[in-house]
Order: C-alpha cells, then structure tokens, then sequence
C-alpha cells in the first residue's frame, strides 16, 4: 500500500463516512435539525472535494498508484452509497432512483474489473455521460441532504428531481458502458 497525499485524501474520504452518517442518528436534542443538515452537508461536501482533489494531486505531484486507483472510486461508491441510503431512511430520496444508482456502480465497477483483466479497460473509460450523470448525483444528494430551503429554493423538490434525472443518466451511461464493452469484446473473439 503506497503512502502519499492523494491516497492519504481518499482514506480521509473513507474515514468521513461513517461521521457523515452518525451526524443524523445523534441522541434527539443534541443538536437542531437545520445543524446536522448543515454538518452532513458541509462533510460530504468536503469529501467530494478530497475526491476531486486526490485525482489532480495524484496526476500533478506524479503520485499515481495502482492502489489509488482501485481506491479512488471504492471510496467514491461508499460515500454516494451511504448517503443515499441515509436520505432513503429520511425519506429524503425516491427508494428506486437510489437503487438505480447504487446497483449501477456496482454492476459498472464489476463490467470494468471485468474488462481490465481481458486487457480491455480503456472500453469503458469514463465518459461524458458519466460525468454528467455524477454532476447531478452530487448536487442532487447536497440539496437533499441540506434539506432546508437555500436561497427561496425548495431543496426537496430540487434535490429530488436532479436525483431522478441523475438516475435516467445512470441508466443511459450504464447501457452505454455496456455497449462498449460488448463491442470490444466482441472484435477481440473476432480477431
């Protein structure tokens, strides 16, 4: 396991998460509720950061390591996974979008752990879909977790409908992981 700043964000990342969690299941009355919105939503907040930041640290310093590489995105699927499992208990998030989404990071991390070892992996590079789907699954899991109306903004009812959007996304850049994959797979039983 190799020790360096951008693997060491990613544990940092890990690490938030369970502080992340137990934020709403504090003893009622220790803190008021517009509080623990605040503070979830302010660390996972800072986790998406350490995400963004590990990957440019890791490419910019030369810090790049298979290990980080296979941490990276386990740690971006358990932050995303918890928190959508947490708003579902809140009943903050529509129980089939967060299964969309969650089933479709582990059914995508297994098509590209999968195509790595064919020797395929750039087949399922991430694409802009992706990001776009990522984009609206981020913002959408700030604004539910915030929960409190932001700026005359009903952060339900936006946070709700971006997560559904994200997970249409998620379903689109699934199928065309899938595609990817099929395609590549198919010209290598051919050649």
């Amino acid at each position: 396991m190799v020790f360096n700043l951008p693997n060491t964000l990613t544990w940092l990342r890990i690490g938030l998460i369970p502080l992340f969690v137990a934020v709403f299941y504090l003893p009622d009355g220790w803190l008021p509720k517009h509080s623990i919105n605040l503070i979830a939503t302010a660390l996972f907040a800072l986790a998406s950061v350490t995400d963004w930041l590990d990957g440019y640290l890791a490419r910019r310093l030369n810090q790049t390591s298979a290990f980080g590489a296979f941490l990276d995105p386990v740690a971006d699927k358990l932050m995303v996974a918890a928190a959508l499992i947490v708003l579902v208990d809140l009943d903050r998030a529509g129980i089939a979008a967060s299964l969309i989404i969650i089933g479709r990071e582990i059914a995508i991390s297994a098509l590209r752990e999968w195509m790595a070892k064919a020797g395929r992996s750039r087949s399922v590079a991430v694409s802009f879909v992706g990001k776009l789907k990522t984009t609206a699954q981020m913002l959408a899991i700030l604004l539910l977790l915030y929960h409190d109306p932001f700026l005359g903004l009903n952060t339900q009812w936006l946070g709700r409908n971006l997560l559904d959007l994200a997970a249409f996304l998620t379903l689109w850049s699934m199928f065309h992981y899938l595609r990817m994959a099929w395609v590549a797979l198919k010209g290598q039983t051919a050649s």
